[in-house]
């Protein structure tokens, strides 16, 4: 009855506001279908009514599906709107910073059956789509068709992210700090095009299992075109011994959903980029006179949940036989970083969460780098109004440079953030 009562007041607005009034007036017509659907309480017929409409929902977008259900497309929009201050050691403004720093568009759903899915995404701000080093727009951030042919494996062919660590598969809207890590920044493979695969099953009991493969190109999004590369190839097995997270909690931070029994999540990933030609693999500029260099990646992912309690622990690094370039400052950036990340949200839904994360590069190019290793503490606190859909976000950082080459660099730095979506 309840749902009855909803959908007859969805309807009745859906009517009045969509119409002049002359129109709605009309609704009041016994030979009126609307009318008559009400008049009947036949929630046969108001489903009828209400098929073609759109569904709307915060978070879960806009979503459109025609009678024969030959296709569906749910479009979402989200925005972060950002002001950061740097502060030197001295607590004097080095850097103001104040931007939409993510504005972005994205359509999901399948045609002609739904085990033929796609997903696209747009980025509109100048952090989004920077111009790449060979000169290419960096507007298309997803641009995926998958056949999903059951829950347990897929097929994927396009642009994406490529499935390496924790960190960089959480959506940037999933994130309890105003962003994530410098060690996330440094050695994540971000997006490449290519060939995606996934597996997925329960072994036994509550214990479920993942592999997670790729086959792309080397270069990151939107690069089209390599003469002297060769492919990245990626591998990654996720563990969860205790069952799966609500809500896909392993890729979304911290524990809004409260999990009543402890949940893991552990992870590992390799990556091979033969021949690459950027420093940092899939990112990074062009290294110099059109050399190339192949370079290997690793991440190690854990995660704890409990009771609005989570944990996180990172371990990722990037392995280079010949860093360094002869007569040039650029290089590889050889090494390893740590991130280490808690929280706990309340249950008026403000969250505190702690982060220390640790850039260690390899003794080989650490005069290159300017320090012995990076260290940077972050607190940061949330409030959730709609979940990760509508949030109001502060956190503040202290940055520390062993060895530091240059003194100057920002010590601390605060930032605030209003994230919406739709």
């Amino acid at each position: 009855m309840l749902k009855l009562k909803t959908t007859i007041a969805a309807v009745s607005l859906i009517c009045f506001f969509s119409v002049p009034l002359t129109y709605s007036q009309k609704i009041g017509e016994k030979n009126n279908p609307i009318w008559k659907a009400l008049s009947e309480n036949n929630e046969r017929d108001i489903s009828e009514l209400l098929r073609n409409m759109p569904n709307i929902e915060v978070g879960k977008g806009i979503t459109f599906m025609p009678k024969n259900e030959s296709y569906k497309m749910t479009m979402r929009f989200r925005m972060q709107n950002m002001v950061g201050l740097s502060f030197n050691e001295h607590f004097s403004l080095n850097k103001t910073e104040a931007q939409v720093k993510r504005l972005r568009l994205r359509f999901d759903g399948y045609i002609y059956s739904p085990k033929l899915t796609y997903t696209i995404q747009l980025g509109f701000t100048s952090y989004d789509a920077k111009v790449l080093p060979n000169g290419n727009m960096n507007i298309v951030r997803d641009a995926m068709v998958y056949y999903v042919p059951s829950s347990t494996w897929n097929i994927g062919f396009g642009q994406t992210k490529i499935k390496a660590n924790r960190a960089r598969v959480n959506s940037s809207s999933a994130l309890q700090f105003v962003d994530r890590s410098i060690v996330n920044s440094e050695f994540n493979l971000d997006r490449d095009f290519g060939f995606f695969g996934e597996y997925n099953t329960k072994l036994f009991s509550n214990f479920n299992f993942g592999a997670k493969a790729s086959i792309t190109m080397g270069e990151g999004r939107n690069w089209n075109t390599s003469q002297k590369s060769g492919f990245a190839y990626t591998g990654r097995l996720e563990l969860f011994p205790l069952g799966r997270f609500k809500g896909y909690g392993e890729v979304i931070e911290g524990d809004y959903e409260r999990e009543e029994k402890i949940k893991i999540f552990l992870a590992g990933t390799y990556s091979y980029n033969n021949r690459a030609l950027r420093l940092q693999g899939q990112n990074g500029a062009m290294m110099p006179d059109n050399q190339h260099r192949s370079i290997s990646a690793y991440f190690f992912d854990f995660i704890l949940k409990y009771r609005g309690f989570a944990f996180y622990t990172d371990v990722m690094g990037r392995v280079c036989n010949a860093p360094t370039f002869k007569d040039s400052d650029a290089f590889v950036y050889s090494g390893k970083g740590v991130n280490l990340q808690t929280s706990y949200i309340f249950p008026s839904n403000w969250e505190i969460a702690l982060r220390n994360s640790t850039l260690l590069p390899d003794h080989k190019i650490q005069d290159l780098a300017g320090y012995k290793f990076n260290n940077q503490s972050t607190f940061g606190v949330t409030k959730y109004l709609i979940g990760h859909s509508l949030k109001i976000q502060a956190d503040a950082s202290y940055n520390y440079r062993k060895n530091p080459i240059i003194n100057g660099y920002n010590r601390w730095e605060l930032r605030f953030q209003i994230e919406l979506g739709l």
